[in-house]
């Protein structure tokens, strides 16, 4: 068996496996639960496992699909949805109708194991599915029902704590039935454990291509510049991110590029207005995948002072592109960002705190940001996709040893960063350095490719004159002879 703690390599020479993933939410929309859905199904592809994606139809066209995602594809079975009424981009599906759909889909496809993202409508009754067909079933739980409590409007204030009590213990009582339950973090899975009385929680990281988002620009504080990456609600308290940054010394120019769209945008985009703050803050809302890592690179830190995250892939990009993070002490950020070594956490909705471990990143000397960035890239290791899947795989078998996967990252996780001796920070620059030549040489391929097929465009218009020109030869060839021979007619006439 393969040591899934170290991230040992897959044994690719398993059988296949049929997979069905379910998701509440799935590109295209953004947000972090879809986007690991995403990458997981992408990478279970790669590893040449089949894959199917039941999900909420993202307009009025439903059905089953095949659709490519990350680079692969996959059949999506689209499940008619309607729009959260509360929330711009959020659909559900209707509970009375997804029985009968789910027990169709299970019954055509007879997967080997079936992986729900949450709780919600669709985890529920693909549940309910898989039990009635003794298949094997794996939950992953993004959701803290704290975050979901806004966005309904039968819900007054005065029920909110009862309500997110019952939330729980929903969760809990739906959750309890599957074989391996995980989440992205052990803080996650000791609060998920705690509220909603559920035991055996593995901690999994959801993972991520770091060779992504490897670049050759150094972190500097020249032009200082802050990165924002998610979705514009609440919860992500990005209200106090503009509020801390109008703190910052006006010399120092800060500009911010806030990257995503969601219920909050205008709010937010007036509150700089009203800070003084508007020619200071970009709103680019969603960019595409090609123009992340260079948003990433652009940046002088990463700021995520969100209070709701149960991991945050935005906060692992980051690290892996090597740039200093800054971000609230609350859920499992403190699992990524090690006070001092890789960035600074601040007390949650403190502005104060926040504005001071800005101002500590953007003025630091060349060194430090180099300290700082060495201390993401190693910190990332842990966290490869690779790794994931191997766990992942372990799971829909049922072939996984428990006790390594529970403990995911606590290791990396409590070794302080100031043991780490010059070896290991050389093998880390060195890692980079072979990601970016991988980078550089993929790209030069590419870039081999257009002169090749441009030669090759070239070479054939090049023959193609050739071509008329040797039949426009032929053809006065072939005229002055007709012409040579009637001039020898009309004189022997």
């Amino acid at each position: 068996m393969a040591d899934y703690l170290s991230g040992a390599a897959v044994n690719t020479s398993k059988t296949p496996l049929k997979i069905v993933i379910g998701a509440d939410t799935f590109p295209p929309d953004i947000n972090g639960a879809a986007r690991f859905a995403e990458r997981l199904a992408a990478g279970l592809v790669r590893h040449e496992h089949e894959i199917h994606i039941v999900a909420p139809a993202y307009n009025s066209e439903h059905g089953t699909f095949i659709e490519t995602h990350d680079g692969a594809k996959m059949t999506v079975h689209r499940i008619k949805s309607y729009r959260v009424l509360q929330h711009k981009t959020l659909r559900f599906v209707w509970p009375f109708t997804l029985k009968k759909k789910t027990d169709e889909i299970l019954r055509l496809v007879n997967p080997d194991a079936v992986h729900v993202q949450s709780h919600l409508i669709m985890g529920r009754y693909l549940i309910r599915s898989a039990k009635q067909r003794d298949i094997r079933l794996v939950a992953t739980n993004h959701i803290m029902p704290e975050n979901l409590i806004k966005y309904s409007v039968i819900i007054p204030k005065w029920f909110e704590k009862t309500a997110m009590k019952l939330a729980w213990r929903d969760a809990g009582r739906v959750l309890r039935k599957v074989d391996f339950l995980t989440t992205p973090t052990r803080r996650a899975a000791d609060l998920l454990e705690t509220a909603a009385g559920v035991s055996g929680v593995l901690a999994i990281s959801c993972g991520i291509e770091a060779s992504k988002f490897a670049n050759a620009t150094p972190t500097s504080n020249k032009n200082p510049r802050i990165l924002f990456l998610g979705r514009l609600d609440y919860e992500k308290h990005i209200h106090n991110l503009l509020s801390a940054v109008a703190k910052l010394p006006p010399s120092l120019n800060t500009q911010v590029e806030i990257v995503g769209d969601g219920g909050e945008r205008a709010a937010l985009e007036a509150q700089a207005r009203e800070l003084g703050i508007a020619d200071q803050v970009k709103f680019l809302g969603h960019i595409s995948e090609e123009e992340l890592p260079k948003a990433y690179e652009r940046a002088t830190l990463f700021a995520m002072p969100s209070i709701a995250e149960l991991q945050s892939i935005a906060t692992m990009e980051a690290m892996a592109s090597g740039r200093p993070v800054v971000a609230a002490d609350a859920m499992a950020l403190p699992h990524l960002v090690h006070d001092g070594d890789n960035g600074y956490l601040f007390e949650p909705n403190d502005v104060d705190m926040f504005a001071d471990r800005l101002l500590k990143v953007l003025t630091a000397d060349k060194k430090e940001l180099a300290r700082l960035s060495e201390n993401s890239l190693y910190l990332i290791q842990s966290h490869d996709i690779e790794r994931t899947l191997t766990i992942f795989e372990g799971l829909y078998r049922g072939d996984i040893d428990a006790d390594k996967t529970s403990d995911d990252n606590r290791a990396a996780y409590l070794e302080p960063i100031g043991r780490l001796n010059a070896r290991l920070k050389a093998q880390v620059v060195l890692m980079r350095k072979q990601a970016l030549a991988l980078r550089e040489a993929s790209q030069n391929l590419v870039e081999k490719a257009e002169e090749i097929t441009e030669d090759a465009v070239k070479r054939a218009k090049e023959a193609n004159a050739k071509v008329k020109k040797s039949a426009v030869d032929a053809a006065n060839k072939a005229k002055s002879a007709v012409k040579e021979v009637a001039e020898r007619l009309r004189s022997e006439d």
